[in-house]
């Protein structure tokens, strides 16, 4: 997501939260900081290296002043209470800051909470929204368990590398920050020797999280294999057990497993490599530190009590730096997710809206296909050539021809599932890429030789997509369709649950109510892509029965490949290769003694 950038526009709708969140974590620092200053002057005059101040200074005018009257006041504890005494109260004040401090903290993280959710809610409906809009050719070139795995694990990742760290970005700044400001008013050069220490630190740090995003990439990659593998045998488990393949899928899955269990542990080997790496490191800084602050003090070129004040503000670091430190780790393993995240929010929507696209409610007089040449790709050749023909409004045009013709990318050109490579299709004159897009494919209802069914009741799939429909309706669809005496048979009639791709239906059942769901939608202009040649002979009857009621009065566009179910069309076209061979109706292709006739007769045999 070009680094932390890609967030950025899920953030800022939070931004009175973390807004919160930062006017916290300044009260964070400055109750971590606050103490350092005062540590000062209290261990030098309890331990005897200050004069005790007898006399408040008259006026606070000046820095000095400030000083001298805090001196004074602390002063006075110590000659009225004594030592001891003094040092409970102090103790008492470093609590009260300390409790305000974690305070503080625990109200930052509090707000930060609806933020890391809010954001993961939405990077995930981003992802779905667009995954809605790509246009079909994305989805028959991506594996669609990689995509399911990109919008589920990858956004999982995100917001436990990279969310789940992010108050540690709006936090620990400033606690370093304000303890730095104190470390250079203590002593300029102990901070510039420390700052070399944790330079270096830093280097060897950044050097492995380098390696960690590349790894994470290529686990993310395996997990899309995974889940695409595990979506495959899940929806062919007919096919696997049909032909005793339950060993050879295991075998399939388990070496992608096994693939995937190995790059995972070597990147978490280096991932928790940085705790101990860090701690190691910030130790020996530590001895380093002492080392030559010891030597600063025997040249009396610093106090004693400073050094220790020195030493307090350097360990303040040293937890926000750690935290950093883990942080970088997790977020770079983050990343990776989010550049897999973002080829999806960023992949080209080629089906779009033109600017200002003409409105179209209703089919007034004809669809024309011209010189029309499709290919898939650049690199394929042409999936049709050339095609020619009017659909005139109240006709049915029949597509017939051996498989792999074009006859279905003929009709998914319509309503623009793809687009044309050369020539045009017009409805009503217009070129449909200058019509609103959901407009035109509002002007049609497809039924296909694949009755696929959403796991929902038989009601919520008749009605699927389309509102202000009434329970009547959608009765009197079901009815037209042949498929209301059987719904209810079903246990809970309408309300009755498909199953997944309506499984605990018959082929037969599935179709109707595909078909239930078309003549529900009443459009203008009806596509069927052989809606009855999966299913067997009682079967296809009834649906046939269905059909007939279905094209009564209605532009359709009939691709058959059961011949018999056309031979009423008004014009049937033959194709064959992408080109149209023959044409006219049944009558006519009968007498040509072609392509045609051959079909016919092979199916008669």
């Amino acid at each position: 997501m070009k680094g932390l950038g890609g967030l950025l526009k899920y953030i800022k709708n939070y931004k009175p939260l973390i807004g919160l969140n930062i006017v916290f974590n300044i009260l964070v620092a400055i109750f971590s900081v606050i103490s350092i200053p005062a540590l000062i002057p209290i261990l030098d005059m309890l331990a005897g290296q200050t004069t005790l101040v007898h006399d408040q200074p008259t006026s606070l005018s000046s820095q000095d002043d400030f000083i001298q009257f805090f001196y004074y006041h602390l002063s006075q504890i110590i000659i009225n209470n004594g030592a001891q005494k003094a040092m409970a109260y102090i103790c008492v004040a470093f609590v009260i800051i300390f409790f305000f401090k974690n305070l503080f903290r625990y109200l930052s993280v509090y707000v930060m909470a609806p933020v890391r959710n809010g954001i993961i809610r939405d990077l995930r409906k981003s992802l779905f929204d667009k995954s809605l809009y790509l246009p079909l050719s994305y989805f028959s070139e991506q594996r669609k368990g990689d995509l399911i795995s990109r919008i589920t694990a990858d956004v999982q990742e995100i917001e436990w590398s990279i969310l789940n760290v992010l108050e540690i970005f709006f936090r620990e700044p400033f606690v370093i920050i304000g303890s730095l400001i104190m470390m250079i008013l203590i002593s300029p050069s102990l901070t510039l020797f420390v700052l070399i220490l944790i330079l270096f630190t830093a280097f060897v740090i950044g050097g492995i999280g380098k390696a960690l995003r590349s790894q994470s990439s290529e686990v993310q990659t395996k997990m899309g294999n995974l889940v695409s593998l595990l979506e495959e045998t899940l929806s062919g488990m007919k096919v696997i057990k049909g032909f005793n393949a339950e060993a050879y899928q295991a075998k399939k899955f388990n070496d992608e497993n096994e693939s995937y269990k190995t790059l995972l542990t070597r990147l978490l080997r280096r991932r928790d490599l940085s705790s101990p790496l860090s701690e190691f490191l910030g130790m020996a800084t530590v001895c380093v530190l002492l080392w030559y602050g010891f030597s600063e003090v025997l040249d009396e070129k610093i106090k004693l009590a400073s050094f220790f004040s020195f030493l307090y503000a350097f360990f303040a670091i040293i937890s926000p730096v750690k935290s950093f430190s883990k942080a970088y780790y997790n977020v770079q393993k983050g990343l990776a997710s989010a550049d897999r995240i973002e080829e999806i929010l960023k992949a080209d929507v080629s089906i779009k809206d033109i600017v200002n696209p003409k409105s179209i409610q209703k089919l007034e007089n004809q669809v024309e296909y011209k010189n029309v040449f499709f290919s898939y790709n650049e690199v394929e050749n042409d999936v049709l050539q050339n095609i020619n023909f009017n659909l005139k409004k109240g006709q049915t045009i029949a597509l017939v021809g051996p498989s792999g013709g074009g006859k279905t990318t003929i009709v998914d050109l319509l309503p623009r599932f793809f687009d044309v490579t050369q020539g045009e299709i017009k409805i009503d004159g217009v070129d449909i890429r200058n019509y609103a897009l959901n407009d035109l494919r509002s002007l049609f209802g497809i039924v296909t030789q694949d009755a696929f069914l959403f796991n929902d009741s038989i009601y919520n799939n008749i009605v699927f997509g389309l509102t202000n429909k009434s329970k009547d309706d959608v009765v009197q669809a079901a009815k037209i369709a042949n498929a209301h005496d059987f719904i209810l048979q079903m246990g809970d009639g309408y309300d009755t649950n498909v199953g997944d791709r309506g499984s605990k239906l018959s082929g037969g059942q599935r179709q109707r109510i595909t078909i239930a769901r078309a003549i529900l939608k009443n459009p203008e202009i009806l596509i069927l892509d052989e809606a009855t040649s999966a299913l067997d002979s009682e079967a296809e009857k009834q649906v046939q029965d269905a059909l007939v009621n279905l094209l009564k009065n209605r532009t359709s566009i009939v691709i058959a490949h059961r011949l018999s179910t056309v031979q009423d069309a008004d014009e049937i076209l033959v194709l064959k290769s992408g080109v149209i061979v023959e044409r006219g109706n049944h009558d006519e292709l009968m007498a040509l003694n072609g392509d045609y006739k051959k079909l016919v007769d092979l199916q008669m045999v």
